[in-house]
């Protein structure tokens, strides 16, 4: 009967054994397929890049909205232009006097993630478009789909194309306005608003210069494996989270389809950049590493195109500790580029 112990123990330990290589096995098999799968062809997608420099965007004349109180040197007004049939509500400002032969210069501003149901028009930014308004440059700071009174659903700046169209069709609303002049035209971006203006300088031919803070200008593979937020940093609503899965279901993560998101990233087409640009990064930013900031410095090197980076030692995503040196940086680029 003593002999018998081990046979038990062997019988309930038998089916155990078997069962743990073919789970692993499974589980390899899972995996196999799963980089085996296949993903429809980016040129499906109306995120790439390719796609979105066949389609038009001919925005449209200005309605005013609303006359605000003057800035001193420049008129302020809420006003609306179309981007594919929806209203889109702007901030635009307007030098006094004579302009220059050809029209002012101009300035798509471009702005960063603010929870869109809290967003208004009149709200953040204000300090920042005074800079460029004071300094002689029609600008105009679009809502965004989605955002304020704007038309539209906001589903987020990296994963849908919508933004980016929406400020294409700022840029051919500039264009068609006859105090403008349509060879004078740059974009200043910041944060989202910096992803909005590298992807638009890929797009448009037409602008001549861009300013970028504290931007989300990094290759997608960085977006999605490497984005870490400091304490404090900005919560992201599950409708844009979302937003990132249905692509990602669709079209694979960057490990399983990487010419997807090379076909989708305007990184994949620095050489192609309309104009030089300005980079600002403060290196305690929490929302958006410093990373991201020499992702895209390397890549301009490497495409060789021009660039001039400032890196503000210590401060943060606003760039608060050194914003008159960083506006008046991106102030005299402007007028010397434009």
């Amino acid at each position: 009967m003593l002999h018998t112990r081990p046979l038990r123990l062997i019988a309930l330990l038998f089916p155990l054994l078997l069962s743990a290589p073919v789970s692993a096995q499974s589980q390899a098999a899972q995996s196999q397929a799963s980089q085996k799968k296949t993903f429809p062809d980016a040129s499906t997608s109306p995120l790439s890049i390719e796609a979105m420099r066949k389609r038009s965007y001919p925005g449209s004349a200005f309605t005013v909205r609303q006359t605000l109180q003057s800035g001193g040197n420049y008129s302020r007004q809420v006003v609306s232009y179309q981007s594919d049939g929806l209203r889109i509500n702007a901030l635009l400002t307007v030098p006094s006097g004579t302009p220059p032969r050809g029209g002012w210069p101009a300035i798509v501003f471009n702005h960063g993630y603010i929870p869109p149901s809290v967003y208004r028009t009149q709200g953040r930014y204000v300090a920042y478009q005074d800079a460029f308004a004071r300094a002689g440059f029609v600008t105009l700071k679009s809502d965004y789909r989605g955002h304020g009174s704007s038309q539209g659903e906001a589903v987020g700046g990296y994963y849908d194309p919508g933004y980016t169209t929406d400020v294409l069709n700022a840029v051919a609303s500039l264009r068609k306005d006859p105090r403008v002049n349509p060879a004078r035209l740059g974009m200043w971006g910041h944060s989202m608003g910096g992803a909005l203006t590298l992807r638009s300088m890929v797009i448009d031919k037409s602008l001549k210069a861009g300013v970028i803070w504290a931007g989300v200008v990094a290759p997608y593979e960085l977006l999605q494996n490497g984005w870490t937020r400091g304490p404090g940093a900005e919560v992201i609503p599950n409708q844009l989270v979302h937003r990132r899965f249905e692509v990602i279901a669709k079209y694979g993560t960057v490990e399983q389809n990487p010419a997807f998101w090379r076909a989708v990233s305007p990184n994949s087409f620095l050489q192609d950049v309309s104009g030089p640009l300005q980079l600002h990064q403060g290196t305690a930013d929490a929302e958006v590493p410093v990373t991201f900031h020499q992702a895209l410095e390397k890549g301009l090197k490497a495409a060789g195109k021009p660039y001039t980076a400032y890196v503000y030692r210590g401060d943060n995503h606003d760039l608060s500790r050194n914003l008159t040196l960083a506006l008046t940086r991106s102030v005299a680029f402007f007028r010397a580029k434009l």
